[in-house]
């Protein structure tokens, strides 16, 4: 397993991990309505670290400052993480949020913040694992397939 910076040329292996990723109770299903022909459409590679498992691109974590003014400065978000489906329990999300905390380290960051959706009991496990802390709950933030679901915000101390 190694974690890289993304370059344009993982674009497409991006997008198919985005495509197929995401079920109600870790996304949002209205958000595969909203892809385009590109990963990068929303941000680019710069923000984004990416797994790679016997020479494939299997998962991906998006690393962005969480505020664009100077008071915020030192607080970074993690606003995607996933997995390729046949690349699960190998040890891939460990390895992205790991990079992500010595990214951090090296931006001079003090935090890493996160949301998650009360139903993904096993990122919720993960996180916890690799030292986030619930941080807030907005209960009944979501409707998704008919439940409201709790968004939860965690985070970590570097």
């Amino acid at each position: 397993m190694t974690v890289r910076r993304a370059v344009e040329e993982d674009d497409a292996p991006l997008l198919a991990i985005e495509r197929s990723a995401w079920d109600a109770s870790s996304g949002f299903p209205s958000y595969l309505d909203t892809l385009q022909d590109t990963f990068f459409s929303r941000s680019g590679p710069e923000a984004h670290l990416v797994a790679e498992y016997e020479g494939a691109v299997v998962g991906y974590l998006r690393l962005q400052d969480k505020y664009q003014f100077p008071e915020g400065a030192g607080v970074l978000a993690i606003n995607g993480l996933a997995v390729a489906r046949d690349a699960r329990r190998l040890g891939v999300a460990s390895a992205l949020l790991d990079a992500a905390s010595a990214e951090g380290r090296l931006r001079g960051a003090r935090k890493i913040t996160l949301h998650v959706h009360s139903t993904n009991a096993a990122a919720r496990r993960l996180y916890e694992r690799h030292g986030y802390v619930l941080e807030g709950t907005h209960p009944d933030e979501f409707l998704i397939e008919g439940n409201y679901i709790a968004a939860l915000d965690m985070a970590k101390t570097l």
